[in-house]
């Protein structure tokens, strides 16, 4: 059931969901890795903003940007271990996708 808490009607994604913080390159697609795991979207949100205004404009700059992901990892892991595992479920989620995806021609769409 939802809670009411300062006149906002919280669901479930509010209260019980884990979220990782992600600093990506979007002019490099480089991955800076996760920078926090926090509990609940709204200090998800909260925290992002905090990141998002504590970082350089120069890195801003640079095309460093900060994203949301939900995750199933608790609350306050260590951000290498995070990185980690978040790396090695995303290899496994692109292996099981390439057995279920068939080997399209070269001249495919042509």
């Amino acid at each position: 059931m939802s809670e009411i808490r300062n006149g906002f009607l919280l669901t479930h994604e509010d209260t019980s969901t884990a979220f990782a913080i992600i600093l990506h390159n979007v002019r490099t697609y480089r991955s800076g890795g996760v920078v926090a795991v926090v509990h609940g979207k709204r200090n998800a949100e909260s925290t992002l903003k905090d990141f998002q205004e504590g970082q350089s404009p120069s890195d801003h700059h640079a095309g460093w940007r900060y994203f949301l992901e939900k995750s199933d990892m608790a609350a306050g892991t260590d951000p290498a271990e995070a990185t980690h595992r978040r790396q090695a479920d995303l290899e496994r989620r692109e292996a099981k996708e390439s057995q279920n995806d068939p080997v399209r021609p070269s001249n495919f769409g042509k």
